[in-house]
């Protein structure tokens, strides 16, 4: 009589989550950290799984620093739903978003790094994307219900407001806290007239570029005065320059 063996347990599913969970975390610190030459076996070894269960969530070094950038994301858009949305005073609020944005991202240069050399953008893509833009959008609303924010300020105004803010932090062309005082202080201008009459369409000059050195100063073309008669033109046959002169 043969007896079967009790079939196999699968693990619970809250186990496979804490180890998404561990690899996350520890790919964020070690990116953060040391950027973009971070390898999945190190993220393994830092989070204490194998290299397996790293795969097994993620397939890809690409998809792990997608997901981690998208778990960032998810934590600002959090931050705003719970911290700035609930503010008394909704510009309080609007400026709380965007000072918890750079902080975020002054922490996490090394992040953001692996983020653009790997996917190209770290902005927001999708359903993360879709819930960015909502709560700017529910922060500029409140705002200007309340009237205290410029009442022509828009979502994609916010969106260059942020990139100009990770662009600042990215290159280090200046202290962020400077520029986004100075951006903050613009959209609490609630009198200010409208955009439209501010900004115009206008052509961009471009002064010409300087000669190469050691390349020759181009002829300058001289235009004679008026009633000064123009120099005949050298013929460049000499039988014909010498009838020319015997004509004259």
């Amino acid at each position: 009589m043969s007896t079967s063996s009790p079939p196999r347990r699968r693990k619970p599913r809250a186990d496979a989550e804490r180890n998404r969970t561990r690899v996350l975390e520890a790919a964020r610190a070690l990116f953060t950290a040391r950027g973009e030459d971070v390898q999945m076996p190190e993220v393994a070894r830092a989070a204490g799984v194998g290299i397996g269960t790293v795969y097994r969530h993620f397939p890809s070094r690409a998809a792990l620093i997608e997901a981690a950038g998208e778990q960032r994301h998810a934590e600002i858009v959090t931050f705003g739903r719970t911290r700035c949305v609930p503010c008394p005073d909704a510009a309080d609020g609007l400026a709380r978003y965007l000072w918890h944005i750079g902080e975020v991202l002054a922490t996490d240069r090394g992040l953001t790094a692996s983020i653009e050399a790997t996917l190209g953008s770290a902005r927001p893509k999708g359903t993360a994307a879709e819930r960015t833009e909502a709560i700017a959008a529910e922060l500029i609303a409140r705002a200007r219900a309340q009237g205290t924010i410029r009442p022509d300020i828009e979502v994609i105004d916010l969106s260059m407001i942020v990139c100009g803010l990770a662009a600042v932090i990215r290159n280090g062309t200046g202290d962020w806290r400077r520029y986004l005082a100075i951006t903050l202080a613009g959209l609490g201008d609630a009198a200010a007239g409208p955009l439209s009459d501010a900004v115009r369409a206008r052509p961009v000059v471009r002064d010409a570029a300087p000669p190469a050195e050691g390349a020759p100063d181009a002829p300058s073309a001289e235009v004679p005065a008026a009633g000064t008669p123009s120099a005949p033109a050298a013929p460049s046959d000499p039988a014909k320059a010498r009838a020319a002169d015997d004509t004259r």
